[in-house]
Formats: C-alpha cells, sequence, structure tokens
C-alpha cells in the first residue's frame, strides 16, 4: 500500500493533490453541465451539435501543440498555472451568467467551447510537466498514476452530483460552482514551496518549437504509443456522446446521464490505483488494455438495459485509464527532461486533437444510426489501435524479449563506432552492458539525443 501512495510522502505533490481534486469534481460538473445544455436546451438531441461543440473545444491542443509545448518548456509552470486557472475560472463564471440569464445560444456556446480549449491548450502540457518539477523522476509514474486517480475519484463525483442539480436548479448554477472551485487550484499552487521543487533541465542552446517534433521522429516507441493514444482519443473516448444518447434511448434524464458518467469512474479509478502500483509503465500493458477497452465497448452494446449497460462501462472506465496513465508514464520516464513539455504538449495534442476528428464522424453516426452504432465506431479503433501495437511489439521483438534483457541506447564519445558481427551484436543484447554509440553532435550543441530516453 505504501509503494501505491509513494508520492504523497513529498508536502509539494500533497498540496497539489488536494488542490487537483478540487478543481476537477468542478470541471467534471462543468463538463456534464455543458454537453446536456447542447443536447437538451441548445438543440433538440442533437448528437452532432454535440461532437461539434467537442471538436472546438478538444481542437485547440492539435493546432497550438508546438507553441503551447514550446511555452511549458521556457516558463515557470507554476506561474503559468495559475494564469490558466483563473482564465478558466473566468469562463466557468461566464458560462454560468448567461445561462442562468437566458441569452445562451448554440453559436455562442461554440464560440466559448473554442475559448476553453484555447486555454485549456496551455494548461493541460503544463499541468503535466509539472509533475516532473514536483517529484522525483523515480516516482514520476507513481504520480502520474496518482494524478489519474485524483481525476477519475472526481469523475465519480462530479458527474453524480451535477446532473442532481440540473434537475433541482439548473445548468447554470453548476458552471458557477465549478467556477468557485478553481480557486482550491489556485490557492495550492500558491502553498507549493519553490524551493522544494527539482531543478529544471535546461537546453545548452537556443530552444526551438520543432525539437519535440524531431525526438518524437527518432523514437519509434513513442510513434506507436502516440499512434494507438490517438486512435482511442478520436473515436473511442466520445463517452458524453456515449453515455448520453444512451441514456436517452433508456428513457433518463439528466440524473441518470450523470449517473452513468460516475459509473465509468469506477472503473477508472481502479484503473488508475493499480497502475499507480506498478514500477514503471509498459508498451505491452497499453496493448492489453486496448484489447480490454475493444472487448467491453463491444459487450456494452449487446446491453438491453440501463443498469446492464452502466456494468460494462466500469469495465470500459478501467480500460481507458489503464491506456492513459501507463502511456503518459512511459512518455514521462521516457523522454528526455529537457524536452519534456514539448513532447508532452505533443501528447495532450494527439489524444485530445483527435476529437475534431472523431467527435463530429461519431456524433453523425449516433444521430443518423443509433449510439450503439456510434459505440462500435470506438471499439473498432480500439482494435486497430491493439493491432497495431502488437505488430510493432512483433516487428520489435518486445513480445518475447525478457525484462532483463532489455538494453538501452546510451551515448559515449569515448568509443569509436565499430563494425560487429551478428554474433557479437546478440551477446551485447543478451547481456547487462549497455550498447554505446558515438556522439550523434558535438557538445553543448541540439539536445536531442538518440538514446536520451532509452528503449524500453
Amino acid at each position: 500500500m505504501s509503494a501505491m501512495f509513494r508520492s504523497f510522502s513529498i508536502f509539494n505533490y500533497r498540496v497539489w493533490f488536494i488542490g487537483a481534486l478540487v478543481s476537477n469534481v468542478g470541471q467534471w460538473m462543468q463538463a456534464t453541465a455543458q454537453n446536456w445544455v447542447v443536447l437538451t436546451e441548445l438543440t433538440d438531441n442533437d448528437a452532432a451539435a454535440m461532437g461539434v461543440t467537442m471538436a472546438l473545444q478538444f481542437g485547440p491542443p492539435l493546432l497550438l501543440v508546438g507553441v503551447t509545448g514550446w511555452v511549458a518548456d521556457r516558463f515557470d509552470r507554476r506561474k503559468l498555472l495559475m494564469v490558466t486557472q483563473g482564465l478558466l475560472l473566468a469562463l466557468g463564471a461566464s458560462l454560468g451568467v448567461l445561462i442562468l440569464s437566458g441569452v445562451m445560444t448554440l453559436p455562442l456556446m461554440y464560440v466559448f467551447a473554442l475559448a476553453l480549449g484555447v486555454v485549456g491548450a496551455f494548461d493541460n502540457p503544463a499541468r503535466q510537466a509539472f509533475v516532473s518539477d514536483v517529484v522525483s523522476r523515480e516516482n514520476a509514474s507513481n504520480a502520474v498514476a496518482l494524478n489519474a486517480a485524483s481525476f477519475n475519484g472526481a469523475r465519480m463525483i462530479g458527474p453524480a452530483v451535477a446532473g442532481v442539480l440540473i434537475v433541482l436548479v439548473g445548468t447554470g448554477w453548476v458552471f458557477l460552482i465549478n467556477a468557485f472551485t478553481f480557486l482550491a487550484m489556485m490557492v495550492a499552487l500558491l502553498l507549493i514551496r519553490p524551493a522544494e521543487l527539482i531543478p529544471r533541465v535546461h537546453t545548452g542552446g537556443r530552444s526551438r518549437l520543432a525539437d519535440g517534433f524531431r525526438y518524437v521522429g527518432r523514437r519509434p516507441d513513442l510513434i506507436v504509443t502516440l499512434s494507438m493514444v490517438f486512435l482511442l482519443g478520436a473515436f473511442g473516448m466520445n463517452f458524453p456522446i456515449f453515455a448520453s444518447t444512451m441514456a436517452l434511448e433508456f428513457g433518463q434524464q439528466a440524473d441518470g446521464f450523470g449517473l452513468l458518467s460516475s459509473i465509468l469512474a469506477i472503473g477508472s479509478l481502479s484503473g488508475a490505483l493499480l497502475a499507480a502500483r506498478r514500477d514503471q509503465a509498459r508498451i505491452r500493458v497499453v496493448v492489453l488494455a486496448l484489447l480490454g477497452f475493444s472487448l467491453a465497448s463491444v459487450a456494452s452494446t449487446l446491453m438491453p438495459g440501463y443498469w446492464a449497460y452502466a456494468a460494462t462501462l466500469v469495465l470500459v472506465g478501467f480500460s481507458v485509464v489503464t491506456v492513459l496513465t501507463t502511456a503518459n508514464g512511459y512518455v514521462q520516464t521516457t523522454t528526455d527532461p529537457a524536452l519534456r513539455g514539448r513532447v508532452l504538449a505533443l501528447y495532450m495534442a494527439i489524444m485530445m486533437g483527435g476529437t475534431p476528428i472523431g467527435a463530429p464522424i461519431v456524433g453523425w453516426v449516433a444521430s443518423e444510426y443509433g449510439p450503439r452504432a456510434a459505440i462500435l465506431v470506438g471499439a473498432v479503433a480500439g482494435f486497430v489501435a491493439f493491432a497495431i501495437g502488437v505488430t510493432w511489439m512483433l516487428a520489435s521483438g518486445r513480445l518475447h524479449r525478457h525484462e532483463s534483457r532489455r538494453f538501452r541506447l546510451t551515448l559515449d564519445e569515448t568509443r569509436p563506432l565499430r563494425v560487429v558481427s551478428p554474433e557479437e551484436f546478440s551477446n551485447e543484447v543478451a547481456g547487462t552492458t549497455p550498447i554505446r554509440l558515438p556522439a550523434l553532435e558535438p557538445a553543448g550543441g541540439d539536445p536531442l539525443r538518440a538514446g536520451g530516453a532509452g528503449a524500453r
């Protein structure tokens, strides 16, 4: 148990976790209210309009990925988060006031969705990379998993509370409550002790926006990981569309929709806590969890009633969070620290930025052919991502390689590059001595290193 919660031994992480938990509850409340407003108040159960709203909100991280990642690496992340959290507070409060005053329209909601997306594009990579400022590298994977537990613990509370409040007092008050919860994160950022933060790693030369892309381009393992996450994020993670349209099919109202989101979070929280127990994040776990997601999604389309469908969401939530938490942890712990913000911005952009592509398609399918067909679209995407992962593992030999035989590509300017025979290469790989390569560039130059993160 102590291993699962080892990051809590750090004061700054405890403060960060509590602030994030309160803020996450509010954000899940707002997400539930926003989706319900679009589906039932601003349109006549138009799932396609909800897809457009999601596309506008999750599109900016993809379009702004180069700038947002550079900002997360260049500036003080703690101060940057103070700014983004303040802007999100203002947007949430404005939404609440406009809805309560009765002047909200669908085009205006689209504008707010885009504004939330732009601010979130800067907030997300900064929050993800800030974890590495709070905890040391050996605890980074555990901290990422606990963050996911916070996020999904809030998901158990927020949607259910929002559903009840929507029925009792209306959606406008939900947005105002969310605005208030952002204060918890801002207080936490003020309480964090700057002197105890992990020193930032800076590049020797001028930072460039393209460095993150070049770094990932040299890492086939990251390319495969990001490809799998993209397919899941674009087509499989459109839960607001799935849950809201299925709730309507079963004759439920806003409280029934919110409860489905909370039930999904039960599995998500379990997956996050299980991930926190692992010492390392491994790609094979991502691949297996994708298979679990696809099978659970197919099973959910066969359920005849509300509660049977809700039960399958536990498995869906468990699988999705296992994929995302493990992939995030792998990216964080194997990326060159000097480029972590830019690589994480790319990760978040691909995970969330796939929504502008997938959400309108899934929303259209739900409107034309029903929610079960839309869920099957996500399941097929999961199977494709699983196939990509398995194919790469077979081609790279990772499927059969024992963990004790993993090797790391490192740089060593003292040893010249030499040609080795297949027998010599096999002997080095089977042993524990790293394979050493000469430097690819002069010292003090480009921070990109072929083996800076190592193969895993």
